[in-house]
């Protein structure tokens, strides 16, 4: 049996296909940034063009499932649907368009999928926490090997964080140290004792990616990798310094598109691991989409196993 998974993010919009016979595997993975929400924390609207590119990207993700010959396909919203008011326009129009049913799922099983999807590909040892960084949202799940035990959803990612913090390129001193604090008082709230902290999300990702030299981005070798809070400072100091267009020349990993809002991102993780008290944060290509696919594996392998009793 073949699943495709379609996550539509308000930053990002990905696809993911797995093959949940005898064994779990991968087999298809594409992403596109989207900006969703652009827009949406001071308009409470989605904008009409960010809308209809979205529907042009699913559209090329159906076509791409149906050559994998998938059994299903599963999308779901997150946070810019959550919250936009005219989320139903978008949702109608995926319907309408495409015949595709979009599911906007709650903070709490976003993030209970992605734990799932970090706890079965990694199996970090002891309480672990993930940190699920997203364009609109960022969820906090701590638990141990599949079993999340608190989950917590802080209604802020790149591009809001960027929408309200950020107004210079390369971004001042003063607004950098103005989101280290407000974050400061997010992340005090959420914090907990636990073995490892697991950071998810294009961001950590594509620092993983030009620590390690990893380009074209290939999410295996991204997957399981540590940084360690020097690094992660090293990259935020370096990045910072610089201009949007220079990031972009200076590292063929940063996305055109991304360029803009990785700073807060990178910005969430420093004070995170500050804040956890982790000099290192292991870092997962898997996320969200990957979850819903292991979940709907761990399924069929039980209705197996009791079909076999």
């Amino acid at each position: 049996m073949r699943v495709a998974v379609i996550d539509i993010g308000s930053y990002s919009c990905r696809l993911s296909i797995g093959s949940i016979e005898n064994e779990l595997e991968i087999i298809y993975e594409e992403g596109n940034i989207t900006a969703l929400s652009e827009g949406v924390k001071s308009s409470g609207l989605l904008k009409k063009e960010k809308m209809e590119y979205t529907i042009g990207v699913l559209k090329d993700y159906i076509n791409k499932a149906k050559e994998f010959k998938v059994d299903s396909i599963v999308a779901v919203g997150t946070q810019a649907l959550r919250i936009a008011k005219n989320a139903q326009e978008f949702i109608s129009m995926a319907k309408e368009s495409l015949g595709l049913e979009v599911k906007v799922i709650s903070p709490e099983e976003e993030g209970r999928y992605s734990f799932l999807a970090v706890g079965y590909s990694l199996k970090p040892e002891g309480k672990f926490c993930i940190i699920d960084q997203g364009g609109g949202s960022t969820e906090y799940v701590c638990g141990q090997d599949l079993m999340p035990e608190k989950v917590v959803s802080l209604p802020f990612g790149i591009v809001n964080l960027t929408e309200e913090f950020i107004h210079n390129d390369p971004p001042l001193n003063y607004e950098l140290e103005s989101l280290k604090n407000f974050l400061d008082e997010q992340i005090r709230e959420v914090k907990e004792d636990c073995q490892t902290l697991v950071g998810l999300g294009g961001t950590i990702t594509t620092i993983a990616a030009i620590e390690y030299g990893v380009f074209p981005y290939k999410g295996h070798m991204v997957h399981g990798k540590r940084l360690s809070l020097d690094s992660v400072m090293f990259w935020l100091e370096t990045l910072s310094s610089m201009k949007e267009e220079q990031r972009i020349k200076s590292f063929p990993q940063i996305e055109p598109k991304r360029a803009k809002v990785i700073i807060p991102g990178i910005v969430i993780f420093y004070r995170s691991m500050v804040m956890f008290g982790k000099k290192e944060i292991l870092v997962s290509d898997w996320g969200l989409k990957e979850g819903i696919i292991v979940d709907e594996y761990l399924k069929r392998k039980k209705e197996k196993e009791k079909g076999s009793e």
